[in-house]
């Protein structure tokens, strides 16, 4: 049977392009969307729709970080990380706002700006399924697409209110295109303090570049000023389970010695979550 058009994608459908056209609307029909062409992609039953054709962008989000990320973030340890992506998306955009989610994961950070904003719609882009399953149902204005953030969005020029960018890969050319003139990019990045102490006890946990904030100028500052940013710094109390899911839920999990975390001393129960949140304004 064919998979209806789910309500959060018909209400972003008309920001989408054809991938393979670039230009050309999409249009629903038959448990997928079409472009006049003959380009044909599947609408997933889980909900989102699978914009990705050829060689598929590999994706480290596989189920089990996925599983994990949603019981950590279940748990409000990284709610003000939320709660200060979507004030800056708020503060300076239109309440009919339209929300584009770079790297969206499982939906969670898009879903905390829609709360902000009753009237606007949002579109998430991620290349893991399994994350993609999660951000298809993480709000009821969220539409989710499978997408290569690293490639041309299969985006309209200039319909986007915000571009979201959470922990996520950037495509600063892409991000400059999609938005409109009065539109802001939210970014938010980790600082080196950030999970200080589990890296700490655990060496083989992904490190932080030090350079990491002159590498986002170098890359943003052709397309984007900074308008404002805000420092995000607290200690948050870990259980057992809510340490391993915070290994578990990062690129580190593939690093990490499973007998280090059947160690108790090495998982600490308070870690410090440092962030940068930043909203820039196009050039």
């Amino acid at each position: 049977m064919p998979v209806s058009l789910p309500p959060a994608l018909d209400l972003s459908l008309d920001l989408l392009r054809c991938p393979a056209c670039r230009t050309l609307r999409l249009h629903p029909g038959h448990g997928a969307l079409r472009c006049p062409v003959g380009h044909t992609f599947d609408i997933a039953r889980h909900g989102y729709a699978g914009l990705l054709a050829g060689t598929r962008a590999t994706s480290g989000d596989d189920a089990a970080m996925v599983r994990a990320r949603d019981r950590f973030l279940s748990t409000g340890a990284y709610a003000p990380i939320r709660e200060v992506g979507a004030r800056l998306a708020a503060a300076a955009v239109p309440e009919k706002a339209t929300v584009v989610d770079a790297g969206c994961g499982t939906g969670y950070y898009l879903a905390g700006v829609l709360d902000q904003l009753p009237d606007a719609r949002g579109l998430g882009l991620d290349t893991s399924v399994r994350a993609l399953r999660a951000a298809a149902r993480a709000h009821d204005r969220a539409a989710a697409v499978a997408w290569d953030v690293f490639r041309p969005f299969p985006l309209a020029d200039g319909v986007a209110d915000v571009v979201l960018n959470v922990f996520a890969p950037r495509n600063p050319a892409e991000f400059h295109r999609v938005l409109r003139p009065t539109g802001r990019l939210i970014v938010v990045r980790p600082t080196g303090r950030h999970l200080a102490e589990l890296r700490g006890r655990l060496p083989a946990m992904v490190t932080i570049d030090p350079a990491k904030e002159q590498r986002l100028h170098r890359a943003l500052n052709p397309f984007f000023e900074a308008a404002v940013t805000e420092q995000v710094e607290y200690s948050a109390t870990l259980t057992r389970p809510d340490a391993l899911d915070l290994v578990a839920m990062t690129p580190s999990a593939c690093h990490v010695n499973r007998s280090d975390l059947n160690d108790d001393s090495l998982l600490p129960d308070r870690v410090t979550v440092s962030v940068l949140a930043t909203a820039y304004q196009p050039r």
